[in-house]
């Protein structure tokens, strides 16, 4: 018997559990598809280069220093943490270090996810289906960006509120503890309050409907960690400026310039899969005889409308989701028929798995997976699936051109596509300051305009240029506004590659 329980304790250790398979899945997802993730936004350049800024002056900057137009204007660093992160793990190992935070991250948010739904049900290839289709689904927002945090923080938040309806009163400082985190981490830290009222009106809703029955307390605890979060929202480097930002940036027309707050396309893949989401949770919720939790059912209705709306979204709704759905499945797996021999199948093969899983360590697979990636890192091994390094692809970003301009600097500040901005200045800041990148919250409505006026050719756009002493432009050669700017104001075009062509004023 001894040597029967040693042998199982070994294998405890040696045979990865269903929630270190997920954990390795996204890990080396993340790994795999690492540099694509960089090169499919053009913000990385910018918070690295904010990052490593604070880093080199120990001091966090509240007004603009990287762009020639909007130069010494106030400035709301709602993402300085995630940025100073994210330095820091380039400085220690590169590109491959900013891809291994990501895939840390990334596997660690569904982990949680995946512990906080297999915590609230008695059946396990419900919970395994729903973690494993959520990661998938969400893949669709995959970026090397500080939103990356908010996934975290989302399953986290939303673990204390679970915590909460069970009757764990006393973790309600667990939510201003997280949001103190998450004000200084990602400017979507307004998604966590979101989520805490859909809670609360759901609960309340349960309450008054259905008289569930509320922990003794639920409330004063629900209401303490709410309000708590609130105002620490204000220990922020810019305190009650944070607010207007997020706030003011979500009223403006600037969203319809950043592809990612545009709905998503169903005719690619990561779409079908978010199609297939829904089209499950629909259909099981349909076939559902028992009554969902109304703070499980309004947080999966009000994220999956945002996400429909906006394709940055669609991480979080299946976040908040998967516990639905989830839920779901078990009541239908439960309630069918006990005489099918399908049923009872799936039910003994889920019995089993549950047992022997239940023995199986969670933290030793996704140790040794980190152990791998870093001494794989040291070889010089690239994870790639097309086995080249984490780098800006000279394709999408114009790197050959920025190695030109740095043997040629030009006169003049210079007028640059947008989504190249971010690049730039890891490339090029402080000797040379950008005329617009992706932080579209600061740069306002404004100065957006006038960009956008120059590409399009609106009305006053050859003034646009004079206005901000523009010497020189960097932009795709096949934009529209070359073709003018080269033979209308006769600028010359002094270098050109298949990325970028550099047009110089006359």
């Amino acid at each position: 018997m001894e040597t029967k329980n040693k042998r199982t304790q070994i294998l405890g250790y040696v045979l990865p559990s269903l929630g270190s398979a997920l954990w390795i899945t996204s890990f080396f997802a993340v790994l795999t598809f690492g540099r694509s993730m960089m090169n499919k936004d053009g913000d990385l350049g910018r918070h690295l280069t904010i990052g490593a800024t604070i880093l080199d002056s120990h001091s966090i900057p509240l007004e603009d220093l990287f762009s020639h137009t909007m130069l010494g204007q106030p400035l709301t660093p709602h993402e300085w943490l995630a940025q100073v992160l994210f330095a820091l793990a380039e400085r220690l190992l590169g590109f491959n270090g900013v891809i291994l935070l990501c895939a840390l991250l990334i596997a660690t948010t569904f982990l949680i996810l995946y512990r906080q739904v297999r915590g609230q049900r008695r059946t396990l290839l419900p919970v395994v289906l729903a973690a494993f289709l959520a990661l998938f689904t969400s893949a669709i927002h995959w970026l090397s960006r500080p939103h990356l945090f908010t996934f975290l923080l989302l399953a986290l938040w939303m673990g204390t509120l679970y915590q909460l309806h069970r009757g764990e009163l006393r973790r309600w400082w667990q939510l201003p503890v997280l949001m103190l985190l998450w004000a200084n981490l990602h400017g979507a830290y307004i998604a966590g309050f979101t989520v805490w009222f859909i809670y609360g009106f759901g609960v309340a809703w349960d309450a008054i409907w259905h008289k569930a029955q509320l922990p003794k307390g639920f409330w004063r605890a629900y209401g303490l960690g709410g309000v708590s979060a609130l105002a620490v929202t204000l220990i922020n480097p810019s305190g009650l400026d944070l607010w207007r930002t997020s706030i003011g940036y979500l009223g403006t027309s600037l969203v319809d310039y950043t592809m990612e707050y545009k709905s998503p396309d169903f005719h690619n893949l990561s779409g079908l899969i978010f199609l297939f989401f829904i089209v499950l949770l629909v259909v099981v919720l349909g076939l559902n005889k028992n009554k969902m939790r109304a703070p499980l059912l309004f947080n999966a209705t009000a994220w999956l409308a945002m996400g429909l709306y906006s394709a940055r979204n669609i991480p979080l709704f299946t976040i908040v989701a998967a516990p639905l759905l989830a839920q779901g499945v078990e009541d239908l797996l439960l309630d069918a028929a006990p005489r099918s021999s399908l049923v009872r199948r799936i039910k003994d093969a889920d019995a089993r798995i549950l047992g022997v899983d239940q023995m199986l360590k969670v933290w030793v697979w996704p140790a040794l997976s980190v152990v791998i990636a870093l001494v794989g890192f040291a070889a010089g091994v690239n994870f790639s699936y097309d086995r080249q390094p984490y780098r800006f692809d000279p394709e999408v970003f114009p790197v050959e051109a920025v190695d030109w301009l740095k043997d040629n600097p030009q006169e003049g500040e210079v007028f640059n596509l947008f989504i190249w901005g971010g690049y730039l200045l890891h490339s090029q800041w402080p000797d040379e300051l950008v005329f617009i990148d992706g932080q579209t919250d600061f740069y306002g409505e404004a100065l957006t305009g006038e960009y956008a006026s120059v590409l399009q050719l609106k009305p006053g756009w050859e003034d646009v240029l004079d206005k901000y002493d523009v010497g020189y432009a960097l932009l795709p050669p096949d934009e529209i506004a070359v073709h003018f700017i080269q033979n209308e104001l006769g600028w010359a075009a002094v270098y050109q590659d298949d990325t970028a062509i550099i047009l110089q004023r006359p």
